[in-house]
C-alpha cells in the first residue's frame, strides 16, 4: 500500500514543492512505496522558478507540477494521506481541514528561500540550501518502517526528526 505524505505551505510555490520533489524524488530511487504531494492554503498559482531550478540541478523530473489548493487533498475522491507535514510557520499556524483517516501531522519549518538577499544569486544559493535541508528530512522520513509504525510511534518518530 503507498504511504500517501501531504506537505503544506501557504503558497505552494517553493518550500512545499522542494519538499515533494525530493520525497518523490529520493522515495523512487530508494524503491520505497510514498507518494509526496503538496498543496497550500492560499496557492499563488505559480510556482517559484528559482525552486524549479533548484529541484532540475538535482536530477529531480519537475514536469506537472503546479501551485494547488489543499481543498484537493480533502475531497472525498483525493488519496488517503498519512503523513502531513506544514514546512511554512503561515500554514502550521492556519486550521488545516479535516483529513480523511486522520493522518500524523508535524511541523517541520524552514526560512522561506524567496526572501533571501542578494538578487537572483542570493536567490538561488538560498533555495539549494533549503532544497538540501529538506531532501535530508525525506531520507530520514523514508529511512523509517512506516508499514509497520502505530500512528503514535509514527508521531514520536517525526518529531525526532524535527529535532534534528
Amino acid at each position: 500500500m503507498t504511504t500517501n505524505v501531504l506537505i503544506l505551505c501557504t503558497h505552494n510555490s517553493a518550500r512545499s514543492v522542494l519538499a515533494e520533489g525530493m520525497l518523490n524524488h529520493w522515495a523512487h530511487k530508494l524503491g520505497k512505496n510514498v507518494r509526496a504531494h503538496s498543496a497550500g492554503s492560499a496557492p499563488s498559482g505559480r510556482i517559484n522558478p528559482f525552486a524549479l531550478e533548484a529541484l532540475s540541478n538535482a536530477g529531480v523530473d519537475t514536469q506537472g507540477y503546479r501551485s494547488k489548493s489543499w481543498d484537493e487533498f480533502a475531497a472525498n475522491d483525493a488519496p488517503p494521506m498519512h503523513v502531513v507535514i506544514t514546512v511554512c510557520d503561515s500554514a502550521a499556524a492556519e486550521p488545516c481541514p479535516y483529513w480523511p483517516g486522520s493522518p500524523v501531522t508535524v511541523h517541520w519549518g524552514y526560512p522561506d528561500p524567496s526572501n533571501a538577499p542578494g538578487g537572483d544569486e542570493g536567490k538561488r544559493q538560498a533555495f539549494e540550501l533549503t532544497r538540501q535541508a529538506i531532501g535530508y528530512r525525506m531520507l530520514q522520513l523514508l529511512a523509517l518502517p512506516l508499514d509497520n509504525l502505530r500512528n503514535a510511534e509514527l508521531q514520536q518518530a517525526l518529531n525526532d526528526i524535527q529535532k534534528n
